[in-house]
């Protein structure tokens, strides 16, 4: 086993170690072969090594304007015959490892910052526990609002950011005058907020996987429909109230539920939302304030609209690189928004995006070349790590690095497996092409000739449609990836393909599904996939093979089905996030709405797929099928069946629309 220590990751630590227990907050393990865990285990020593004997640290609690103190870790240089710019990270995950060992030592982080390449690239490092988490003073409040229009005396995120940043500035030798922030998930939410208002100072910085609309897109809802499987157990942990600072997680309880390799089994045996809600109480003993402050707010309130960051990022005047992963299902929204946001609202500053084939947090450890079953031609972490992300902090920080990489916005094609860079995130010079659903399960970009129809499927939500077919109770990140046969068989989920493509099709940009829909319910939701379909006679290049991993025992490329994209539509959302509606039972509804885009080219010979389904469990929390002013308080008798159509020809012409490229 390979064993990370990385604070960056401990929410993704808390996701994938267990579901159902408290999960260890510093280790992540990851599985390679016996050569890969030798090789790299000597390289993560060499490189603790290095920091250990290059690197003063010091431990000081840095006051806030309204008095609270947060508690910040400095790593500085020994070598002190130059000055360093500072970059730094603030988390709500520790910035362990605190104070000293049993033989009176300063504790060491193992890498320092947002790769393993910077310890050695001439920075001062500096991590921090924002307020109310771990060691630090105050009240944490989970995405935390920025005060539009705040006095001078009211804190936020980007307040505490400013300060932090003044007070390392006259209290930290040998700094240079210019200070990075950066953040993966959680932490890429403070990055942003920190550059909110930029202190002066504040020179280059760099949201990752950014948290930025917990109602929208990231992590908690897409479209408002809850993503219960990486969730639930996030908040056993993180959810719990900390009493009073600490460099331990002795607070947390421990989990007490149920037992389970089965996630599926243990969610559809739970209930309705309502029940699992409740099923903190029996397992912890307590309460999760924050998700239960989310089940009373199932639309789109001013509760939410408080903790969306995106209208607020403005008055930013560093030079801003956002990133994100087409395979990240928390928070690739985040980083397309994000980007898209401090774009619009911050004129003339540099902004770009970086987008590759990674899950979440991917490109800060892995190769980059495969991500479960899919390869993608080349090791795109490490072009990432040593191309961009090092150039980019050196040439705005130090006026070193060769910047001359890093495009506007830098796009990795998952088909055709190269970088490709566009103007603009939705890119000019394309054609927004509409493929459409027609009889037999076609899919064409022609519209549909002779009759119109329509095809039917009864969702039944006491035996929803898996989102993986692994018997886990983790949540597996690279099931943005799996091969979705497993899916295609079921008489719930409508499977639509084009015939062999005659040559390469590129598309870049958002997926805009437009349907027309029935149900005999008053309320459901729709799930659209994107599928690039393999031919059946497709190997891999001589010479590559997959990771050794659990699905590899069942996969075969030929007629691989590889997941794109996969987006929920609650219909009660379909007209207003703030005021949902009730289906009217059997009415031809439209159901319009924009997914998360891609960067792909399906090649010649392979089709392009699309399924449409109700379910997606436990991924997605199970709709009831029937309207309920709150479905965040539905409980198992609210489930029924319903029997859902979906249009195609004629005036009901469903299809899905694609922003299309000659190559």
């Amino acid at each position: 086993m390979r064993l990370i220590i990385s604070s960056l990751f401990l929410r993704e630590t808390m996701r994938n170690i267990s579901l159902f227990r408290i999960p260890c907050l510093l280790i992540v393990v990851f599985l390679f072969s016996s050569f890969v865990v030798a090789q790299q285990t000597a390289e993560q020593k060499e490189l603790a090594d290095y920091i250990r004997e290059n690197y003063d640290k010091r431990e000081v609690m840095v006051q806030m304007r309204d008095g609270v103190k947060l508690f910040t870790s400095i790593y500085t240089p020994e070598k002190r015959s130059e000055k360093y710019p500072i970059l730094l990270n603030r988390t709500p995950y520790t910035v362990a490892p605190y104070g000293k060992d049993k033989e009176g030592k300063d504790q060491f982080k193992d890498r320092l910052g947002p790769n393993a390449l910077f310890a050695r690239e001439g920075y001062i490092f500096v991590y921090q526990d924002v307020r109310g988490r771990w060691m630090s003073e105050g009240r944490f409040e989970d995405v935390r609002p920025d005060i539009v229009n705040s006095t001078p005396q009211q804190t936020d995120e980007s307040t505490d950011t400013y300060d932090t940043i003044e007070w390392l500035l006259k209290n930290v030798q040998n700094n240079n005058g210019k200070v990075g922030i950066y953040g993966i998930s959680y932490p890429g939410f403070y990055a942003s907020a920190g550059s909110i208002d930029s202190h002066p100072a504040l020179k280059a910085c760099s949201p990752q996987a950014p948290v930025s609309d917990w109602f929208s897109g990231d992590d908690m809802h897409h479209n408002g429909a809850l993503f219960l499987a990486q969730n639930y157990s996030f908040f056993t942990g993180f959810g719990q109230d900390r009493p009073l600072p600490t460099s331990t997680n002795d607070y947390i309880k421990p989990w007490k539920g149920r037992e389970t390799q089965d996630g599926y089994d243990f969610y559809l045996k739970l209930g309705g939302l309502k029940e699992v809600s409740d099923y903190y109480q029996t397992a912890l003993g307590t309460r999760i304030k924050f998700w239960d402050e989310m089940m009373e707010h199932p639309n789109y309130d001013q509760f939410w609209k408080d903790r969306n960051i995106l209208p607020k990022l403005k008055n930013i005047k560093c030079a801003t690189m956002t990133v994100g992963g087409w395979y990240d299902n928390e928070d690739l929204y985040g980083a397309l928004k994000t980007y898209q946001h401090i774009e619009k609202q911050n004129p003339g500053i540099f902004n770009v995006l970086v987008v590759g084939p990674w899950d979440h947090g991917g490109w800060s450890r892995a190769d980059g070349d495969w991500l479960g079953t899919a390869y993608f031609g080349q090791k795109t972490g490490e072009y990432y790590r040593s191309r961009l992300e090092v150039p980019f902090f050196n040439h705005f920080l130090k006026g070193q690095g060769d910047i001359a990489a890093i495009k506007e916005v830098n796009l990795y094609d998952t088909g055709s497996h190269e970088w490709r860079s566009f103007e603009q995130y939705e890119p000019t010079g394309g054609t927004d092409t509409s493929l459409y659903l027609t009889t037999n399960g076609g899919l064409s970009f022609d519209m549909p000739k002779g009759s119109a129809g329509a095809d039917q499927y009864v969702s039944d939500p006491m035996t929803p449609v898996p989102y993986t077919q692994k018997i886990t109770r983790n949540y597996p990140r690279d099931f943005m990836t799996e091969d979705q046969r497993f899916a295609s068989t079921r008489p719930d989920v409508l499977v639509y393909q084009t015939e062999p493509l005659e040559q390469d099709v590129t598309v870049a940009g958002d997926i805009k599904p437009s349907l027309f829909i029935a149900s005999t319910g008053t309320d459901s939701d729709f799930i659209v996939k994107l599928v690039d379909v393999f031919p059946d006679n497709y190997t891999f290049p001589e010479g590559v093979k997959p990771p050794q991993n659990s699905a590899w025992s069942v996969f075969q490329p030929g007629g691989y089905e590889m997941l794109l994209r996969g987006e929920p539509m609650p219909a009660r959302f379909r007209n207003s996030f703030e005021k949902p509606q009730p289906l009217v039972p059997n009415a031809v509804t439209k159901l319009a709405f924009t997914m998360p885009g891609v960067a792909h080219t399906f090649k010649k010979g392979h089709r392009i797929m699309v399924q449409i389904q109700s379910t997606w469990f436990p991924l997605v929390a199970r709709n009831p099928q029937k309207f309920v002013p709150n479905y965040k308080l539905a409980t198992q008798k609210d489930f029924q069946k319903a029997t859902q159509r979906i249009y195609f020809g004629g005036r009901n012409a469903s299809a899905i629309i694609l922003r299309t490229f000659a190559k």
